[in-house]
């Protein structure tokens, strides 16, 4: 495993409570695990904030009366339509050429 050597500053409880309950020679491989799993905690909780924001955006957007009403008049084309309409302009693009 590859890592990179830092220097970090433990209070004198918190050190000695550590290096009690890991041995000495254990102290980085503990601080890793601990920061590892601290940062996966973290990451979880960033990606429920970010999802409780979504839904929170699709919600105002459900209420939101004119969006809702601009986005029913593009319900009544279909895919088809569309690429029926982008052949054509496709098609005339090359007659011009």
């Amino acid at each position: 495993m590859t890592g990179r050597q830092v220097n970090i500053y433990l209070q004198e409880k918190t050190y000695n409570a550590v290096r009690q309950l890991v041995g000495p020679r254990q102290i980085s491989r503990y601080i890793n695990q601990a920061l590892e799993e601290k940062l996966i905690q973290e990451q979880k909780n960033a990606q429920e904030e970010l999802r409780q924001q979504l839904i929170e955006g699709y919600k105002a957007n459900a209420r939101n009366k004119k969006l809702q009403a601009e986005l029913g008049g593009w319900e009544k084309f279909s895919t088809h339509d569309v690429l029926t309409q982008v052949a054509k302009n496709e098609t005339g693009k090359k007659k011009k050429s």
